[in-house]
């Protein structure tokens, strides 16, 4: 059994994990058949792999999921859905900014997660048979790509630039 400080910080990146692949899914959603949607649907698919990644390792390593954390993931990526939509702001451009930027700091979250494991991984049998350097990478990738959509998405909701 993994140590309590290794369960309480797996279980809390998995509520993020579990945030973050929802919110991915909305980008995707909400920009079906735009040059934006065609990238959330390829980085979708790879947050909810990451995701899924993290919950095989958190089995390998007998640690339990806290379904308090992972709810507190759900029920933050439902209520996301609402502020994310322009609806609160009137402004979907907005919306769809302040998604990319919440998840940008996700994947920013994510490539932490990789580096510090990296660094504990001859401590833990079940991190020392992970390919951690591919998943930094991924996870750098991701975030290169979203800091892209990002700051596009910002330019046209903050200074109207289309």
């Amino acid at each position: 059994m993994a140590d309590r400080a290794m369960d309480v910080y797996l279980n809390d990146h998995l509520g993020g994990a579990m945030f973050g692949s929802g919110l991915a899914g909305q980008i995707r959603d909400r920009h079906d058949g735009t040059p934006l949607g065609d990238i959330m649907r390829t980085m979708a698919a790879q947050i909810e792999e990451d995701r899924q990644t993290l919950l095989d390792l958190m089995e390998r390593m007998s640690i339990a999921r806290n379904p308090v954390k992972q709810a507190t993931g759900w029920m933050a990526e439902k209520a996301s859905q609402m502020k994310f939509s322009g609806l609160v702001s009137g402004e979907p451009d907005h919306g769809a900014f302040m998604a990319l930027e919440s998840l940008t700091v996700g994947v920013t979250g994510k490539v932490y997660l990789w580096r510090s494991l990296k660094e504990v991984a001859g401590q833990y049998p079940a991190l020392a048979s992970t390919d951690l350097d591919a998943l930094i990478s991924r996870a750098e990738a991701q975030r290169a790509t979203l800091e892209r959509e990002r700051l596009a998405a910002a330019r046209h909701a903050l200074a109207g630039d289309g």
